[in-house]
């Protein structure tokens, strides 16, 4: 034993057991906090490098989401191949971006509004069908949909009052479809989407108006559209509640607006056609009307005469009281407005007195009558062969 461990311990037997024990629960201690100590800087650790990961991971999405947003996937160059897509009427950047990226035209929506933003003639691009290549950089597509060169559809206006068959003949001219498969469509209506008063007959619901064509579309396809935009008119004034408050069937208004479509010439004269039909109707008089003639004749001219007056025929008015079985032409909204509401007044004539300048005047006497077709026969004689 030396002389430090006497001193520490003078009699030999060591520390009294208090002090034995003070000293192991010390030294307890110190091991659980060093523990302790380990186990923060273990979880500091693994903390800051969760941190690190995430926000790093995030940081890489968030510039990638950025980069994305500011430089959007494109093509380059004018593309390739060819395919036709369809713009429609009051589409808006997003809308045509993406129409065109379902077609593959341009790499992404985003690339295109981008491109359309900045272009001042985008507002200017027209609704229709145009010829697009594949793969086209998002300005060279905008370039395309700004020249009229580029649109692939055949835009046709059908006029108001135009018979079935004169619709078809616009038809063909425009899509290269013959007549004779415009007809035979109609005679199988089916799949056109006629409402049920139309008894199967396309005449009258065939709506005019303008049409962009598709250029590979089908005859049933055409027919089918200008039936459908005569259902959308038809819900739009509500045609079959309004037809029932004015005590009439919409198959009756659509054939009375078409009497008023083919007799009248300026739309502030149609309401007055209207109600001369109402009153001739209702007082059992004849209309006389040289239109639904020549429909049965399926001719088009001023004079009719009386060989004409004599055919036998249910849509010729000379020979028989009341409205014709059915439409004689495709009204448009100002004659099915009129055919709901007629004008107030007590006319049972009238004639175009000047057809040239869309002259009509109305007369309510026999007398006035006379006076008017006197009209009607001096510009006859001023225009012979009309």
């Amino acid at each position: 034993m030396n002389d430090l461990d006497l001193f520490s311990d003078p009699y030999g037997d060591g520390p009294p057991p208090e002090e034995t024990r003070g000293r192991r629960d010390q030294r307890r201690r110190r091991k659980r906090q060093k523990r302790r100590r380990r186990s923060g800087r273990a979880a500091a650790l693994f903390a800051m490098a969760f941190l690190v990961a995430v926000f790093g991971t995030g940081g890489v999405l968030g510039y990638a989401w950025l980069d994305n947003k500011w430089h959007p996937p494109d093509y380059e160059g004018e593309g390739s191949g060819k395919v036709t897509v369809q713009i429609s009427d009051g589409a808006s950047g997003s809308v045509i971006g993406t129409t065109l990226e379902q077609h593959k035209v341009v790499k992404s929506s985003q690339a295109f509004v981008k491109t359309y933003n900045k272009e001042t003639r985008a507002s200017s691009i027209q609704p229709g069908f145009y010829q697009m290549r594949l793969q086209m950089s998002s300005a060279a597509a905008m370039a395309l949909l700004l020249d009229p060169k580029s649109r692939a559809g055949n835009q046709v206006t059908i006029p108001e009052g135009r018979r079935a068959i004169e619709v078809f003949e616009l038809l063909a001219k425009k899509t290269g479809i013959s007549v004779k498969e415009f007809q035979a469509v109609a005679k199988r209506p089916k799949n056109l989407g006629l409402p049920s008063y139309a008894r199967g007959k396309v005449e009258g619901y065939l709506y005019p108006g303008r049409y962009d064509l598709d250029p590979n579309g089908s005859a049933e396809q055409i027919l089918k559209e200008m039936v459908g935009r005569f259902t959308k008119e038809a819900d739009s004034v509500d045609l079959v509640a309004e037809a029932r408050k004015a005590h009439l069937n919409p198959a009756t208004v659509i054939t009375l607006a078409s009497l008023v479509q083919a007799e009248g010439g300026k739309p502030s004269d149609l309401p007055k056609i209207s109600r001369v039909i109402y009153n001739r109707v209702d007082k059992g008089m004849k209309l006389q009307f040289d239109t639904t003639v020549l429909y049965a004749l399926n001719e088009r001219r001023l004079t009719v005469t009386e060989k004409d007056l004599q055919t036998e025929s249910p849509y010729n008015t000379y020979l028989h009281v009341g409205l014709p079985p059915g439409p004689i032409a495709n009204p448009g909204p100002d004659a099915i407005e009129a055919a709901l509401a007629p004008a107030e007044g007590t006319w049972l004539y009238f004639i175009a007195t000047d057809p040239t300048n869309k002259v009509t005047k109305f007369a309510t006497t026999e007398q006035e009558r006379l006076a008017i077709e006197k009209e009607f026969r001096a510009w006859q004689k001023a225009h012979p062969g009309q």
